[in-house]
């Protein structure tokens, strides 16, 4: 599939996945990657600071938008960032409805978290009614949100939902129901969830994933699973003929630290590939493997490589049919059975 294609399928992409599997650094090369292929990517953060930044080698950001990546030569547009919170979105919506006098004071006094208790979900709806604003300005081609860590991307996603069925009339279901139209409508917003290769997160995945489409209505993207060790030639050579057909002398038990490194990381690499194979079998969505990466601090070089792992791997995704619905229900399921 065509990556700019595949971008602009909906106005707004929200990565989310369970803490720790590389979230922020799969939005991070998601954006450089539309932004190579000529969109104008705004990213927007809502937990405070980030390593964002620093994969694209930028001083970290606020409220105010800034550019992470400016566009270039053959075609390359810019990586916008920004943080949104809720006190500044109601900031702005409250300007927005004529009550500048009174929004800075309600902030300032606490009233939002009184208000945050009384209705649960508001913060969140007040954030995602936020980036749907972004989202419909002219000068942004995609909107790609890091959503908080999978506990909170449930309720953080279902707020919309929630409020609608509590709140049945005024502005706070109206902004409610705003935010639900964004998040079930699928040329208007998708989600990517990450996993890494390891049990426990691809076991989260799955749950999350199903929670998300039965609950929230969301429209679910392939699965992005980050850390995959890759293929690496000659791992399973006898290091003794392969020093010496490299012309190199190996000292003494080097030969057999080299046989277990390469024990190990061939036992790694299967122990991913077996759980990449059961999470396709439980979760039948396309999967998009990124590599993992041998840093300790991840930048822009590894962002690059990611980055073009992304388009190639978006490259190698089926293209859509049209005639059919995409669905994350899997095969035997009963209802699935009941239908056919």
């Amino acid at each position: 599939m065509d990556p700019a294609q595949f971008l602009t399928e909906s106005r707004v992409v929200i990565v989310a996945g369970k803490g720790g599997v590389g979230k922020t650094t799969v939005t991070a090369a998601l954006a450089r990657t539309a932004a190579l292929a000529g969109l104008t990517t705004l990213v927007v953060e809502v937990e405070g600071k980030s390593g964002l930044a620093t994969l694209y080698g930028q001083p970290q950001f606020a409220y105010d938008e800034v550019v992470l990546s400016p566009g270039g030569p053959q075609g390359a547009a810019d990586v916008l960032a920004r943080t949104v919170t809720p006190d500044e979105a109601l900031l702005e919506y409250l300007g927005d409805h004529g009550l500048n006098r009174i929004s800075r004071r309600l902030v300032t006094s606490g009233a939002l978290d009184v208000v945050a208790t009384a209705v649960p979900g508001i913060r969140d709806i007040l954030v995602l009614g936020k980036v749907k604003s972004l989202s419909r300005e002219e000068r942004i081609d995609l909107v790609v949100l890091d959503a908080p860590a999978a506990g909170h991307a449930i309720t953080f996603l279902g707020s919309a939902r929630g409020l609608v069925d509590a709140v049945k009339v005024g502005p706070i279901n109206t902004q409610a129901q705003d935010v639900l139209d964004l998040l079930t409508d699928p040329a208007l917003c998708r989600v990517l969830l990450v996993t890494l290769p390891e049990e426990t997160p691809v076991n989260e995945l799955i749950e999350t994933a199903y929670n998300l489409e039965d609950q929230v209505g969301v429209s679910l993207g392939p699965v992005v699973v980050n850390g995959v060790y890759p293929d690496l030639a000659g791992i399973g050579a006898d290091p003794v003929a392969a020093a010496r057909q490299a012309g190199a002398a190996l000292r003494p038990g080097e030969a057999g630290h080299l046989a277990d490194a390469a024990a190990f990381r061939r036992e790694r690499a299967q122990l991913q590939a077996e759980q990449m194979a059961r999470l396709a079998a439980d979760l039948p969505l396309p999967q998009l493997a990124l590599p993992f990466q041998f840093s300790a601090d991840l930048g822009p070089a590894d962002l690059a490589v990611l980055a073009d792992s992304v388009r190639d791997g978006i490259a190698g995704l089926p293209e859509p049919d049209p005639a059919s619905t995409p669905s994350t229900a899997p095969a035997d399921d009963p209802a699935t059975e009941a239908a056919s």
